[in-house]
């Protein structure tokens, strides 16, 4: 008697296993211990992309050094990067928050961060091209003229990578390129004033 239960015991035990469907195979290898909680629709409420005017204007200030410019656009753009892709990220999580009632301000918020990154994305870009395609400048110190850097080189590469286009690597290699050319023609200069 003790047997048959133990057989009908072992039975049951092995009857009852649970199958672990698709969804929650997927599920419990995408989790992640460090996972952040899912962002809600009041977050995103919260998160606006139109109140970058002064951010822009402060960029565009002509009147600034260009490091403190190349700054400020690098700024602006990883911080739009970063609020499109937390829209990007809940509506993936969740898509009913686009199709819930009154989603339309949040598509509508996302879609003028999105629009807003692509601008801001095209205006600084357009700007680093122009400090790649000129990086040097002609002044004139103590009678003689010198070729200096327009900006750190540093802040450039920095902005370059950021931007990450598809020709980085050539933009990063006309950058270094010009450092090595005002390198070079400022140890001359050091040489020929030790030498005195």
């Amino acid at each position: 008697m003790n047997k048959r239960l133990l057989w009908a015991g072992l039975f049951f035990a092995a009857a009852c296993t649970h199958e672990v469907t698709s969804d929650e195979r997927l599920e419990r290898e995408t989790k992640q211990s460090n996972m952040k909680e899912a962002i809600t629709a009041s977050d995103l409420q919260k998160l606006r992309c139109d109140d970058v005017n002064q951010d822009l204007a402060k960029a565009r200030n002509e009147n600034r050094p260009e490091t403190d410019r190349v700054g400020s656009y690098m700024d602006l753009f990883e911080s739009l990067k970063g609020r499109t892709a937390k829209f990007d990220e809940a509506m993936t999580r969740n898509p009913d928050l686009a199709y819930q009632e009154g989603s339309q301000e949040l598509v509508s918020a996302r879609e003028q961060c999105i629009q807003q990154t692509a601008d801001v994305k095209f205006e600084f870009e357009r700007y680093i091209r122009e400090l790649v395609e000129v990086p040097t400048v002609q002044e004139i110190k103590g009678g003689t003229t010198v070729t200096v850097a327009r900006l750190d080189f540093g802040t450039l590469k920095s902005a370059i990578e950021s931007l990450n286009p598809d020709d980085r690597d050539q933009l990063l290699n006309r950058v270094s390129n010009a450092e090595k050319k005002v390198e070079i023609k400022a140890e001359p200069r050091k040489k020929g004033g030790t030498g005195k």
